[in-house]
């Protein structure tokens, strides 16, 4: 296996590696509809059924994410997909509370859902597991990017996140690099921490970065470029494409 860094994040993608952010034009974007003919419809990207939305006794938002979902709808559909089902509700709740902040952004589970598929296998990757809590054990650090099998990434965090002072690494179960970390992440859970490693601050900050730059995910341009802002190669696009279709669909 092997590991791929661009926009900010790694995904394990077979043997290709590649460090690059890239921007996904029109013609990029017309040669990934002509390899799949699924990118017609923006993947299922407004995907109904996750949530309350609910709001606090005083009629303010949930503190946490996860009280956004509905946990019967949560339950079942986690066992239908083969997900656990402590990623299902934070992917829901990231997609109702980013419904409530930004909602012309359209964002939905199911897309939150196929980045954590792809990026770590819902924060399973290396016989791991996601607590009770929600966090990554044991916690999901990448290889060093240090310019041999892969273009060099200077450290930028002192080693907070990645516990390396030299060289950054991806971190977490939505495998973010420090240094877009640091720009987008969220306290999803409501503890006044944004942890990389906590899968309901991961899709919280997935969702944000995913929207950024005023884009409707149920545009199919935008879709495509919002994932290619995650993660630039045409190989990560079919990856997601096919999770992300394959969860709306079941």
């Amino acid at each position: 296996m092997g590991w791929l860094v661009a926009g900010g994040a790694v995904a394990i993608v077979g043997l290709a590696v590649i460090v690059a952010a890239v921007v996904w034009g029109p013609e990029l974007i017309s040669r990934a509809e002509a390899r799949d003919s699924t990118l017609g419809t923006a993947p299922h990207a407004a995907v109904e059924g996750p949530g309350i939305p609910a709001a606090g006794s005083a009629g303010t938002a949930p503190a946490a994410i996860t009280d956004r979902v509905d946990r019967a709808w949560a339950t079942a559909t986690a066992l239908r997909l083969g997900i656990p089902e402590r990623a299902m509700v934070a992917y829901a709740g990231a997609a109702l509370a980013v419904a409530e902040t930004q909602p012309g952004c359209g964002i939905a589970w199911n897309t939150l859902a196929a980045l954590g598929s792809v990026e770590s296998g819902h924060g399973t990757i290396f016989g791991g597991a996601l607590d009770d809590t929600g966090r990554a054990v044991p916690p999901i650090v990448g290889p060093a990017l240090t310019g041999t099998e892969f273009d060099a990434v200077t450290d930028t965090d002192r080693g907070a996140f990645d516990g390396d002072a030299r060289w950054d690494r991806a971190v977490g179960p939505m495998q973010f690099i420090p240094s877009t970390w640091q720009r987008w992440g969220a306290d999803g859970n409501g503890d006044g921490v944004a942890d990389p490693q906590q899968i309901d601050d991961a899709a919280l900050a997935a969702a944000h970065y995913l929207c950024h730059g005023g884009r409707d995910l149920r545009i199919e341009a935008d879709w495509i470029a919002a994932i290619g802002s995650y993660n630039g190669a045409a190989s990560y696009l079919q990856k997601v494409v096919h999770a992300a279709d394959t969860f709306a669909a079941n």
